[in-house]
């Protein structure tokens, strides 16, 4: 299988969330398993400022869209046995940030990514056609239209299906209807069954629409994308394609996550060896300030601060959290409402809580080897990686009951002994603090802890078992 993975970013090279991560992962696994898988991403400024000088494949490649005739060079590195293949266009990728600055998004986010799918396009007969050719989220929805209608006779492209992957719905691409001959798209597609989203174009629409398959990235999120509530107004045309939608939940990285070889960490442990977590424990309860307390559970978090991560919640909740005897850190930055909060938060409870207002990569490790518990309470989740990095460090998930957190984890049943961590129903304080509590009733017998650390480790979340997940769904479309 030949597999040709296109993405707005990818990791090392310029990432901002977990697509980055995906996109690097994904393809590694599908080689390392046999199949033939390359990835595709603009070479942004960061690229070039992360030290990766990609080399040049085929230069000045002529391009013509909305009426302008542009140039793009095609680039190539290998990493980890992998081809990543990248767009340069300077006029258009040699800025700073990926999306935009703190002050917006870039302003001409349409053509920057309207080109960057007519390149990845371009760019096939020099790369060679893929069997399948993955898409992931708005940035890359217009490459299926563009097959279908602009180069449905090039006999380069002819039987490459596509797969368009969908990480979160709530990022659209919407803009204005009077670009659409800016981007070469033709009139016909801007219907309520095309690309048409309120009077405006929508590049996810088109992704959705006019793709061979989609997935979410978990069984959960693809039930719950259906449903209007979590929908983001696309629930009635995904309804349409519920024969081609599937979910698959993203692998975790296990070989920059694993607490026997983390050189982040205080001290390595696996399983069998559990007693050098402690170490762990303590070390992360100095870096905040907080006194080391073996009878008090460590309940952290590695978040985006946003609404969508149920913060609103946690913050409102923190007496009651902190009443159960428990310590509490956090990590991560995002809206300004909630840095400033939780920053005030770890003053007003010193001493019990900290809060680290920043992106730490080696602290969000020592979180995760030093926590006993890690709380999501997201108000959705696609996926979530986090949870599955926390089983493997057998620290314990308390997570809300959505998406790939439905997915990934099973309520704890104490006398069955079944189960990997603590599920909650519904997005609300109540509902939090029950799980938190059940939690921390557990911890204070410390064999049934014990065996549910075990059901955590026990757990396999590893790319190469996605990558085959994968395979799967891509035989599928090949064959339709």
């Amino acid at each position: 299988m030949n597999v040709l993975l296109a993405s707005s970013e990818v990791s090392p090279f310029a990432k901002t969330g977990g697509l980055g991560d995906v996109a690097e992962a994904l393809p590694i696994a599908l080689n390392e398993a046999g199949h033939k898988a390359s990835a595709i991403l603009p070479f942004y400024k960061l690229v070039r400022e992360h030290g990766y000088s990609p080399k040049p494949v085929k230069a000045g490649i002529p391009l013509k869209i909305g009426g302008k005739d542009l140039i793009f060079d095609l680039l190539c590195l290998e990493y980890k046995k992998t081809n990543f293949y990248f767009i340069k266009n300077d006029s258009l990728f040699d800025r700073d940030g990926l999306y935009g600055t703190p002050a917006g998004d870039h302003p001409d986010n349409h053509l920057r990514f309207g080109l960057f799918s007519r390149a990845i396009i371009a760019s096939i007969p020099y790369i060679g056609k893929p069997d399948i050719l993955h898409l992931n989220d708005w940035h890359t929805g217009l490459v299926p239209l563009y097959l279908k209608y602009n180069f449905k006779k090039d006999p380069n492209l002819k039987g490459a299906k596509t797969l368009f992957s969908i990480h979160n719905l709530a990022y659209q691409g919407l803009f204005p209807k009077s670009l659409l001959s800016q981007l070469d798209i033709p009139e016909e597609c801007f219907t309520a069954s095309g690309l048409e989203f309120y009077d405006k174009i929508s590049f996810i629409k088109s992704g959705i629409v006019y793709s061979d398959a989609i997935n979410t990235v978990s069984e959960g999120y693809a039930a719950e994308v259906l449903k209007k509530e979590f929908g983001c107004g696309l629930d009635k045309i995904l309804r349409t394609r519920e024969k081609d939608l599937y979910g698959i939940v993203n692998g975790a990285d296990y070989s920059t996550w694993n607490p026997e070889t983390d050189k982040n960490i205080a001290k390595n442990y696996g399983p069998g060896n559990l007693k050098p977590k402690l170490e762990c424990k303590k070390d992360l309860l100095k870096e905040f300030g907080i006194p080391f307390n073996e009878e008090a559970p460590l309940v952290g978090m590695i978040t985006r601060l946003a609404q969508q991560k149920g913060l609103d919640i946690v913050a409102n909740a923190m007496d009651d959290i902190l009443e159960m005897g428990v310590n509490f850190v956090i990590l991560g930055t995002g809206d300004e409402r909630y840095n400033k909060l939780f920053k005030d938060l770890a003053g007003r409870y010193k001493g019990r809580a900290g809060a680290a207002v920043t992106f730490n990569n080696p602290l969000a490790h020592k979180i995760e080897a030093g926590c006993d518990m890690f709380l999501m309470p997201s108000r959705y989740e696609p996926c979530g990686l986090n949870q599955m990095y926390s089983m493997k460090y057998a620290t314990v998930p308390v997570v809300r009951d959505t998406g790939g957190l439905k997915d990934t984890v099973t309520d704890f049943n104490a006398k069955s002994r079944k189960g990997n961590g603590f599920k909650f129903k519904d997005a609300t304080q109540k509902s939090m603090l029950g799980a938190l509590e059940r939690a921390v009733k557990t911890f204070k017998d410390r064999a049934t802890w014990k065996a549910l650390q075990d059901n955590c480790l026990g757990c396999d979340f590893s790319w190469e078992s996605t990558a085959k997940h994968y395979i799967q769904l891509y035989k599928r479309i090949k064959e339709k």
